[in-house]
């Protein structure tokens, strides 16, 4: 690992740009965050960050778009990703990292360039689709702190409305954002140096998704989809090259 100074500095730099994203579209933080700060630090140190910064961010957001937010639609999808969260937490304890992270970059990846050029799967009944959606993406969470990706393609594919969809995945990250927090506590995740590079950083964290949310409301629907596009497709791709190296 790198001298403590350094990791704090580009530490600093990229919560402040994930934070900046995810305040614009409500996704990409740990998409963006992870392969960077896993190539500096252990999963084990960066995955709990990573998911209390969630929390405290998603708070903020959720607080300004919080009449947008329709909890009835995805209940379906809240249960199935509680349950997995567990699961995906033993996984960060047992499995080799860098497996995690290619099989999250290869989903990703394709899943995102499949959307990018126009291919839909017709989905009738969605209240269903919600169940392995959200255990698929209760997995990620629990392991490599990327719930959204699951998420983010399954609202892509549905065609959900801008705000709708900034709501939608906001309140669905705070949710469990929550129950992660508590399972991490639980299985002793949460280290004191975790803790210590959190407080550190959290002021990086708060700037960036203050002024992302300014920068998200003025984004036309044409250009927020491409973006959430290209960025999975970026994001998907970063976390394949940190897994190999």
């Amino acid at each position: 690992m790198p001298s403590e100074i350094l990791l704090f500095i580009v530490g600093f730099i990229v919560i402040f740009c994930a934070g900046l994203i995810q305040g614009a579209t409500s996704f990409g933080f740990s998409l963006f965050s992870l392969p960077i700060l896993a190539a500096l630090m252990p999963l084990k140190i960066v995955v709990p960050m990573l998911v209390i910064y969630s929390l405290v961010m998603n708070s903020i957001i959720l607080y300004k778009i919080r009449e947008h937010v329709k909890l009835k639609r995805i209940y379906m999808l809240i249960i199935s990703a509680t349950i997995a969260t567990p699961i995906g937490a033993s996984m960060l304890v047992n499995l080799d990292e860098s497996i995690l992270q290619i099989i999250v970059g290869v989903v990703v990846t394709v899943s995102a360039l499949s959307f990018y050029f126009g291919y839909k799967v017709k989905i009738n009944n969605e209240k269903i689709a919600y169940v392995p959606v959200g255990f698929f993406s209760g997995l990620l969470n629990g392991s490599v702190s990327l719930s959204g990706p699951p998420v983010i393609l399954f609202l892509t594919n549905q065609g959900v409305e801008k705000q709708d969809f900034r709501a939608t995945l906001t309140a669905y990250f705070w949710i469990l954002n929550i129950m992660t927090v508590i399972t991490f506590l639980y299985k002793q995740l949460i280290s004191s140096e975790v803790l210590k590079f959190t407080v550190y950083l959290i002021p990086a964290l708060i700037l960036g998704v203050l002024i992302g949310i300014k920068l998200g409301n003025r984004v036309k629907e044409e250009t927020f989809k491409k973006l959430t596009t290209v960025l999975m497709i970026l994001m998907g791709l970063l976390s394949i090259i940190s897994g190999v190296s």
